[in-house]
């Protein structure tokens, strides 16, 4: 079953012709028709597109052609623009929008040869952790149909875990890839900020949202990480460091690499497998030669209302765009106020109504310095910690979630207790620094997949990549698939 191989795996078959990329991708398209009922990894797909580029990149290889993507199929977040494909954001308010270019990243991948595929399910505007507030209805975990995959890029996790695609792209505002992917069961990245260009990505919170690899191993997110990162002139906020070979530092050998273990990071809440999996991840990862240390980061209490204060007054900002009068399903009324507040009444969900409610609030004259201000003074410590605490050690490391996946509509009523799913990544999105989540271990009655993160310094993503692929190498829980794989 071609549509259960890696991206390394498949690039070799395909390079030595002993597997067409038509025949991957119609695999792929296979596994599709067989889980994807049970699943809605996809809003929508167009398999005769994709088979189309499959044909192109075969004639590609056929011609001696050497790309690092060369006829692999990766999904696209549905907030992502493709040309001439749907873009909705896994909201109703954009009715039948088509985009009108490539995403950057997209526009990368389609050089390094990757074929783009289908539009995931996501939360509404890439706003949850569960993907249960998509207007498209919520997607469902492959480990367990009757529980969440994470969110906010559900669906991107999914067809990953299911083997429905062999790759696909996630954005992180605060956990929205490294969450899902511990949930399902697979590798996800976040990079730096400034490390992938945005453009053309639907903006959440500018100042926080990144694209990254959801992906079945550590060599294949360096492989797609090599593909998008770099500078690009049509992002402001891209930083022109050098992109390095991610799959050059995956050699196996840590030994000497300092990790830091946050005393902050022992919360109330966690679950015991959560616990006992990473506390083993800690020793295994001792026995390859690290070194582990203990840092702190003391203001990680604050991180959660921080974090809720600046991306939510970002949000308020980027979504006032949406106002029924340039690209809506617009919603008719007496005069524009009208017009504007039934077309956002009808369009957005509750989740987005709630947000845009609270960070118009922290923007609110009267509140804008004791809330949104004092968040962002707030955020510069946090920052700080993390910077303070690279001066003694390489990467640190903690659970990704503090629970495995949980039954869906089980936390629906509950926004709190919702928001505190991501207690454990929104710190590196304030910080802007990268985390990757790599499957460490499975609870055992139900079987769900338990995910451990680790952080790096600004643009340190080669040693998190370094360290992972080394706990990748000497453990089994990537190889194991999911009852509908």
């Amino acid at each position: 079953m071609l549509n259960r191989l890696t991206i390394s795996e498949l690039s070799q078959k395909l390079a030595r012709r002993e597997v067409s990329a038509r025949e991957v991708m119609q695999a792929c398209l296979d596994q599709i028709q067989r889980v994807e009922g049970k699943l809605h990894a996809f809003i929508s797909y167009n398999g005769a597109d994709a088979l189309a580029q499959a044909d192109v990149a075969d004639k590609a290889l056929a011609a001696g052609a050497r790309k690092p993507l060369l006829g692999i199929p990766v999904g696209m977040k549905d907030v992502l623009a493709v040309k001439d494909h749907p873009l909705n954001c896994g909201s109703k308010i954009l009715g039948s929008f088509t985009s009108l270019y490539d995403a950057t990243a997209v526009s990368k991948l389609r050089e390094a040869g990757a074929i783009i595929f289908g539009r995931l399910n996501m939360d509404e505007f890439a706003m949850g952790s569960s993907t249960e507030n998509s207007g498209f209805g919520p997607a469902s975990n492959p480990w367990d149909t009757t529980r969440i995959p994470g969110g906010s890029s559900g669906g991107s996790a999914v067809a990953v875990a299911a083997d429905e695609c062999i790759g696909t792209l996630g954005t992180d505002t605060g956990g929205s890839i490294r969450q899902p992917a511990a949930l399902c069961g697979c590798v996800g990245l976040k990079p730096t900020y400034g490390r992938v260009s945005r453009y053309g990505l639907v903006a959440f919170a500018s100042s926080l949202d990144q694209i990254g690899p959801f992906s079945k191993t550590v060599r294949d997110s360096a492989l797609i990480l090599n593909a998008i990162s770099g500078y690009d002139p049509c992002d402001s906020t891209i930083i022109p460091e050098p992109v390095p070979d991610y799959t050059a530092a995956l050699t196996g050998d840590i030994k000497g690499l300092k990790i830091g273990i946050a005393k902050e990071y022992a919360v109330g809440g966690l679950d015991a497998a959560v616990n006992s999996a990473v506390q083993n991840a800690v020793k295994h990862l001792e026995k390859l030669g690290a070194e582990i240390v203990e840092v702190s980061l003391p203001h990680t209490e604050y991180a959660v209302a921080t974090y809720y204060i600046v991306a939510t007054a970002e949000a308020s900002a980027n979504l006032a765009r949406f106002d029924g009068i340039r690209y809506c399903a617009r919603v008719e009324g007496a005069d524009p106020i009208e017009l504007y507040c039934k077309t956002r009444g009808a369009g957005f969900g509750a989740e987005v109504k709630r947000r845009i409610i609270l960070g118009t609030y922290v923007l609110s004259s009267g509140f804008h310095d004791a809330f949104y201000v004092r968040a962002q003074k707030v955020r510069t410590l946090i920052r700080q910690d993390f910077l303070n605490a690279f001066q003694k050690v390489d990467a640190i490391v903690t659970p990704t979630s503090p629970t495995p996946a949980f039954k869906i509509g089980e936390k629906a009523d509950d926004p709190l207790q919702m928001y505190l799913s991501d207690i454990f990544t929104i710190s590196a999105n304030l910080a802007g620094i990268p985390g990757i989540s790599i499957p460490c271990g499975f609870t055992a009655n139900p079987q769900l997949p338990i995910g451990l993160q680790l952080i790096g310094k600004p643009f340190g993503e080669e040693t998190i990549l370094k360290i992972a692929d080394a706990y990748e190498r000497t453990t089994p829980w990537h190889k194991e698939k999911s009852p509908l794989s």
